[in-house]
């Protein structure tokens, strides 16, 4: 079973969510919050396994929110999905370097939003489709431009740069398991190796290093 915490400061948006997710026999909706503040201390209370997180809220925001629960040895194994109205919006990119799992935008389809809580739910990042490209632009914008460590990716085997390429590309474990022809449990044994080789803490920092070194271009995300 896979408990979620819903969080937005529009309750029809929260009613509608728990009612999508209460069709699931696999989830179940432990609670909501309106506002960031209440987030976190549900967080604390419930321990979901998941919380669908809104940015833009009273008092303190999404990013916020997401960052106090991600640094909080109680809470930092709770997985945070950001669901915005503004997919393009550069706070998407905060909450992703607070520790957001992924993110999705409001508008997208029933489904692909289940599907996203479950890839998040069993240890996976998600990124919408499209956002890779948008990543390492938000990052060349913002991020001091420094040389890449000489001989970073010496340290890959040649499967870990492929599938360096494919994460850099946005696909998640499956995805990439079924593209090499390979089981789940491999796929994600990959990516882990790739964070710890590369020290990288995240799937978004993985995207960085892959550009930087030409793995991939942004025309290809």
């Amino acid at each position: 079973m896979i408990r979620v915490l819903i969080v937005d400061d529009e309750a029809l948006v929260r009613r509608g969510l728990a009612v999508l997710l209460r069709h699931e026999p696999d989830f179940e909706v432990v609670a909501d919050a309106a506002d960031g503040l209440s987030a976190v201390r549900q967080a604390h209370e419930q321990q979901p396994n998941v919380m669908l997180m809104d940015i833009r809220m009273p008092g303190i925001d999404g990013i916020e929110a997401t960052r106090r629960i991600a640094n909080d040895p109680e809470t930092n194994d709770v997985k945070v999905l950001v669901l915005t109205t503004f997919d393009h919006d550069e706070n998407v990119f905060a909450a992703l370097r607070a520790g957001a799992s992924g993110f999705l935008p409001k508008d997208t389809e029933p489904e692909r939003l289940l599907e996203a809580i479950r890839v998040v739910a069993a240890g996976d990042s998600l990124l919408a489709p499209g956002a890779t490209r948008r990543l390492i632009e938000e990052f060349r914008r913002s991020a001091p431009r420094q040389a890449p460590r000489s001989g970073t990716l010496e340290v890959l085997t040649q499967r870990e740069i492929e599938v360096l390429r494919l994460v850099a590309g946005g696909a998640s474990n499956a995805e990439i398991a079924g593209q090499l022809v390979i089981s789940y449990a491999t796929a994600k044994t990959h990516v882990s190796r790739l964070l710890t080789k590369l020290d990288a803490r995240d799937r978004a920092q993985l995207v960085i290093l892959a550009y930087e070194h030409g793995i991939v271009r942004p025309k290809q995300a």
